[in-house]
Parts: structure tokens; sequence; C-alpha cells
């Protein structure tokens, strides 16, 4: 037998057989299996509170207030949400809670991608003093004294854009974005440059489309905080023209009494039914208002899940 052939047979008989360290072993399969259990009851315990929500703002109030609803919804009806929707200021809260979180973070995020942009330039000025002077302010803040002074002395107090204007520099999406960016082929920016493109153009156009992942996490970020928020409301806002969905939670939590028999009044006023499975109580005033506040961001999250690992890794780790 020829040394060629011993070769080829040799050759034949290693592609045959499996590459070594890809074989599921039972300790594999074990691990797998108990992993996929340990994740579905993570999943359970982060949704349930979610579903405990929903199924007690629609199941009957008289059942619902004696803690009764836990896994499935008893007494079916919507009539909560018909008389908390009734609530005085609710309509316009939502309006201004849907507006900061829409200007908030169109702000947030244009600022974070054309800092993190400018960042990476050596052609910026002071550079890297200006980084890491966005930087520190992640670990030092004045603090709630001075920072209310300074609002009062811009004319933000009682003001629509005080939920805007502080939030549009965060340090912590400015750094993930530079980092993104430091990952991007520095060929797109010197054949953009060769085309006559100056700064801005080149910003817009070539690096501004090709951020989309990691825009869409600091959209995430930045939407959920702008959403959630209620302490600048507490802090900066009297006229109640401007109190935001969350602010308005607070207080019908701390209220729920007494809004219960102003829901009631009103459901009465206008023909509602006016049995005990319907009239509002402390208890359905809170699960309501909960669902109507958690529902909008929930529904962001599909939207922009694709993204939202890509970008978060891809951000955060360089090289």
């Amino acid at each position: 037998m020829s040394a060629t052939t011993v070769v080829n047979q040799d050759t034949e008989h290693r592609t045959v057989r499996p590459p070594k360290g890809h074989e599921r072993t039972m300790g594999d399969r074990v691990f797998s299996l108990v992993n996929g259990f340990v994740f579905l009851i993570l999943v359970i315990l982060c949704a349930y509170p979610f579903y405990y929500l929903i199924i007690n703002s629609i199941s009957a109030n008289d059942i619902s207030a004696l803690g009764d609803v836990r896994l499935f919804p008893k007494g079916i009806h919507f009539e909560n949400f018909v008389q908390v929707f009734q609530l005085k200021g609710l309509t316009t809260a939502a309006a201004v809670s849907v507006a900061r979180t829409v200007l908030g973070t169109l702000a947030t995020v244009l600022a974070s991608a054309f800092l993190g942009f400018m960042f990476t330039q050596d052609r910026m000025w002071g550079r890297r003093f200006w980084y890491r002077f966005v930087v520190i302010t992640m670990y030092f803040s004045a603090g709630l004294i001075p920072m209310f002074i300074i609002m009062k002395n811009l004319g933000l107090t009682n003001n629509f854009w005080v939920y805007v204007i502080p939030f549009v520099v965060q340090p912590f999406f400015i750094v993930l974005v530079k980092t993104y960016v430091e990952g991007m082929p520095r060929e797109l920016q010197e054949a953009a440059e060769v085309d006559g493109a100056g700064t801005l153009r080149t910003f817009f156009v070539i690096y501004l489309p090709n951020m989309t992942p990691i825009l869409a996490t600091v959209a995430i970020f930045a939407a959920v905080t702008q959403w959630n928020s209620f302490q600048d409301t507490l802090i900066y806002i009297t006229d109640q023209s401007l109190y935001t969905l969350q602010y308005l939670l607070y207080m019908f939590i701390n209220q729920a009494n007494s809004l219960a028999i102003a829901a009631q009044n009103a459901g009465g006023n206008l023909g509602a039914i006016a049995d005990a499975a319907s009239q509002q109580t402390p208890t359905s005033i809170r699960m309501t208002v909960s669902v109507i506040v958690i529902l909008p961001i929930i529904f962001i999250y599909p939207l922009f899940q694709r993204y939202f690992v890509k970008g978060i890794m891809l951000g955060a780790v360089k090289g």
C-alpha cells in the first residue's frame, strides 16, 4: 500500500469522525435541563407581578379587595378602566408623560450619539479634558438643594422643559456610544473625508445610520427613565397641568380611599353599574392605575429587543 493511499484513508477516517468537543454528554444534557428550568422560574417570578396587577384590575372589585384573586381573574369586567379614566387630571398627565418621554428620548439619543462620536475625533479641541469632565459627573453631583436653586434660576421650575433639558447629557450613554464608534471601521470616515465631507456630514450621513444597535439600546434606557420618573415632578412642579402619570400614580396610591369614593360618585352620575363588583375600592384604584402606567413602556421592549443585546455588548466591550 502506497503512502498516498494511507494518507487518503487517514484523511477520510478523520473527516468521518465528529469533531472532538462537540459530543453532548449526559452532564451537558442535565445542565441544559436544569439551566432551562432555572430560567423558567426566573421568568415566572419576573412576569407574575405584572400578571397579578392585570388580573386584579379586571376582576370583581369586592373579590379583589379581599385578596382572593391570585392565578385567574374572577368576575371579569372593565368598568375599572372606564371610571379611572374619568379621574381628574389623568388624561393631561398621560399627555405630559408621553411628550416628555418622546422629546426627552430623542434629545438624549441625539446628544449621546453626537458627543460619543465627537469624543473619538482627534481634531476636537480638548477632547480628553471634555470627555473626562463629562464622565466625572457620573460619580459626583451637586445635591438636591443646589440642583433646585439652579433650576429655579434658569426658570425651569413649573416649566415642561425641566423634564427634558437636565436629561439630555447622560455620561453613561455617551461612554457606550463612544466605545461603539471606536469599534467601527475607521475607513468609513477616511473615505467620507476624501469625498470632501466635513465632520457634521460624516456624522449624520455615515456614522449615525450605522449606530442603530447602540442607539436603540440608549433609546430603551432613556425612554424607561423618562416614563418612570416622578421625583422631578415632586421637586420642581406645583402646576397641576404639568403633573406626570407616574406622579399621579404616586398621589393615587396615597389617596386611594378618597379616590375610590370619587370614582363611585362619578360612576353613579354617569349611570354606571352600581353593584359591589364594579364599585371602585382602594385596591382597584391602585391596580388599575398601575396597569395604565406600566403597559405603554412594556410594549416598547419588543420593538427594540433585537437591537438591545447586540448594542449593549458592542457598546460596553472594546476590541
